[in-house]
């Protein structure tokens, strides 16, 4: 029992390791000032900078905008382009006539699609979370496409054979066989989405929002409440990635088998 719970311990500590090295590498090259202290504040700087910012509600404010439009346009992503991938992966045949499209657009960058976006939608809100759906919606249409097509035929089949009918083997069997990839997809696009709309707010006319307080503390070269900001995004995708994991984990538990 004792080694069992030694074991346990250690496992939940060791990505501990990787986080206390960081730190320790940071802070020592800041003692060190190989890099000038006004680029690379102390951690304590940085953490200090953190603690302020959620003191006053200012970074809060910031991290829960950001939150909600990355999850709004990922529900967008996820309720248009999981269909749409039941859809492609069920027909080889218009799969393929659309192949090329879609590989495009996936292809192109999506920071590279705001100018067509802005022209469509205007600077605001809808630009921002539209050119984020789009972005996470093709890495989710192709992965659910890619989880239809990969499904057992040889189950899909049986349910035919036990006189299913084409929808009940739809949603019974082959969506159920899909999911394992199209949580992968969604894994992709929560990140994804979470990526897009902090460079929109950057560069998108944006007066909130982490990717706005980032810039604006590099503008005036406030380099601890950039990099708390920063610190704040990062763990936020690790959260949102995370929590994407243990769901994946407890719920699309027979992936692979």
């Amino acid at each position: 029992m004792k080694e069992f719970l030694e074991g346990r311990l250690a496992n939940a500590l060791t990505p501990a390791l990787g986080v206390v090295a960081f730190l320790f590498a940071w802070w020592f090259l800041t003692w060190l000032k190989w890099i000038d202290p006004v680029l690379l504040p102390s951690p304590q700087a940085s953490a200090k900078a953190i603690w302020d910012g959620f003191a006053s509600g200012n970074l809060t404010k910031d991290l829960l905008i950001t939150i909600r439009r990355t999850l709004l346009a990922f529900a967008i992503a996820v309720g248009v382009c999981v269909p749409l991938g039941l859809m492609l992966g069920s027909s080889v045949r218009l799969y393929r006539s659309l192949e090329f499209v879609i590989d495009f657009f996936r292809s192109t960058p999506a920071s590279a699609l705001f100018p067509l976006f802005l022209v469509i939608l205007g600077v605001g809100e809808s630009t921002k979370v539209a050119v984020a759906a789009f972005g996470a919606g093709l890495l989710i249409l192709f992965n659910t496409a890619y989880g239809v097509m990969n499904a057992r035929k040889t189950r899909q089949a049986a349910a035919r054979v036990m006189g299913a009918s084409p929808l009940r083997v739809m949603t019974g069997v082959t969506l159920l066989e899909s999911l394992p990839q199209t949580f992968v997809g969604m894994r992709s696009g929560v990140s994804f989405s979470l990526v897009i709309v902090i460079v929109a707010e950057m560069f998108i006319g944006s007066t909130d929002g982490l990717g706005q307080r980032v810039i604006n503390a590099q503008s005036i070269f406030n380099m601890p409440e950039m990099y708390a900001t920063i610190f704040a995004a990062g763990a936020l995708g690790y959260a949102l990635n995370l929590i994407f994991i243990v769901i994946e984990r407890r719920f699309i538990h027979w992936g692979g088998k």
